[in-house]
């Protein structure tokens, strides 16, 4: 089930795209394309220890 808040989101998304779905969806996925590989280089940076180097927390 879809909250209020989400359905809310997708007007605006639509909104904001025309109201073309089919834009509104390409735009989607090249936003969770982004979010894909952001989420990959963090997950290499802590592979390698994080920017500080090895033993240092980077969540933290």
């Amino acid at each position: 089930m879809i909250s209020g808040l989400h359905e809310n989101a997708i007007d605006e998304i639509v909104a904001r795209c025309n109201g073309d779905i089919r834009g509104a969806l390409k735009a989607l996925l090249l936003v969770n394309e982004q979010l894909e590989a952001e989420i990959a280089e963090l997950h290499a940076v802590v592979a390698h220890g994080g920017p500080g180097g090895p033993g240092r927390n980077v969540l933290h």
